[in-house]
């Protein structure tokens, strides 16, 4: 094995023309070079996403402002603590909050606000967590609200406290109380509303906050949690907002975004070290967050309305099939298509569908069960015009 002593070693045993090269090895990139393959080349198959903006599916493709504020970024030197510093007070004055943070994630949001809620700024207890004994160390949150992105606040070393009523939930505040905690999907599954809820921790002065991960659009929730009293939201970046695919917000009271900061990178012995954002990305959230309040959200409403409409039209001619829009609560009321077949004719189940759909050619990917009471189901959130036919052709393959 080459260590770096020998290396080095037998670097400088070389000529500086071996070393250098020629010039030719310094010319100039082709102005226009032809596009590389990549997924080919290292065997990735690419698909047709007739599912969402799936962080397993690489999320919602960026905005092109995105992409030129990233490509801004790239080409610069900053201090990252300055960026966070003018870009979190450039997104708190255009949502309308105390204060912002880019994060790496609404996950990660989530980590950093709980662990702001355990330490405020006290520097001995950021390089605690997540040991937390000794520390406040629970976070109620209603039983019908656990969910598997909830791990985000586990990752701070917390404990839950599940409950199911007022009554339940102020009988568990105590000493070790250190957050609630809100999944804003599960709003109708809980006894306990939104708006009741953060009224309970400000009665109690116990830090409220909410997931509101892929909420957005509409872009009024950035700020309608907070207006609601919320102390924290965590938002994701990549999906409707379409920024960079591994960056989020974190919002709210100013004192937990301080301490939010605090534990997190580049500040090197906390929690969220290896939660770190880019300049790239950083930046790249500010532009996505700009360019989507100036967007008119009811186009895509309009276009992928259309393209459901067309889909469920195009499949009405194959035998033994029938559609039916729905409007999951999942994808912010966007219009997807539920898809039957005639069972007896073609005895597949939805998963069996969807595993041909996928290993067929070209692979579609189809939304994850449970998004609603329907069986095999399309949604036309990052679905292309021109791949409609196509989708159509496959589902005809598969079920007809």
């Amino acid at each position: 094995m080459t260590d770096r002593r020998s290396f080095l070693k037998g670097v400088s045993t070389l000529s500086a023309t071996t070393v250098l090269g020629s010039n030719a090895a310094f010319a100039a990139p082709e102005e226009n070079p032809p596009e590389r393959d990549y997924f080919k080349e290292i065997g990735v198959k690419p698909f047709i996403n007739a599912a969402a903006a799936y962080s397993a599916y690489g999320g919602r493709n960026m905005w092109p402002a995105v992409v030129e504020a990233m490509e801004y970024a790239r080409k610069r030197n900053v201090v990252m603590e300055e960026l966070h510093d003018a870009v979190g007070k450039r997104l708190a004055s255009i949502i309308g909050c105390e204060a912002a943070m880019v994060t790496g994630g609404a996950t990660s949001s989530m980590t950093l606000g709980t662990a702001a809620c355990i330490t405020g700024t006290d520097e001995t207890l950021i390089r605690l967590v997540p040991d937390l004994r000794g520390l406040k160390n629970e976070v109620i949150i209603q039983k019908s609200h656990r969910y598997s992105y909830d791990h985000g606040v586990r990752n701070a070393g917390v404990q839950f406290v599940e409950v199911e009523t007022v009554e339940e939930l102020e009988a568990a505040v105590n000493e070790k109380t250190t957050m609630l905690f809100f999944f804003f999907l599960n709003d109708a599954k809980g006894a306990i509303k939104l708006e009741e809820f953060a009224a309970l921790g400000k009665k109690h002065a116990v830090p409220t906050m909410i997931d509101g991960s892929n909420s957005v659009p509409p872009l009024e929730r950035l700020s309608a949690y907070l207006d609601a009293g919320f102390d924290l939201a965590a938002f994701s970046g990549g999906k409707g907002l379409r920024g960079p695919y591994s960056a989020g917000m974190l919002l709210g009271r100013r004192d937990l975004i301080e301490a939010a900061r605090l534990n997190n990178s580049p500040h090197s012995d906390t929690i969220g070290r290896g939660m770190k954002v880019s300049k790239e990305e950083v930046l790249g959230m500010l532009a996505a967050v700009e360019f989507s309040l100036t967007f008119d959200y009811s186009v895509e409403n309009v276009r992928e309305t259309r393209l459901v409409n067309l889909i469920a039209d195009k499949l009405s001619v194959l035998p033994g099939i029938t559609t039916k829009v729905s409007y999951p609560r999942t994808e912010g009321g966007r219009p997807h298509l539920q898809i039957f077949w005639d069972q007896s004719k073609t005895p597949l189940t939805v998963e069996q569908a969807q595993k041909a759909l996928e290993e067929g050619e070209p692979s579609i990917r189809t939304p994850y069960l449970g998004l609603s009471d329907g069986e095999l189901e399309v949604g036309c959130a990052m679905l292309k015009d021109d791949e409609v036919d196509v989708l159509v052709r496959r589902i005809g393959e598969v079920l007809a």
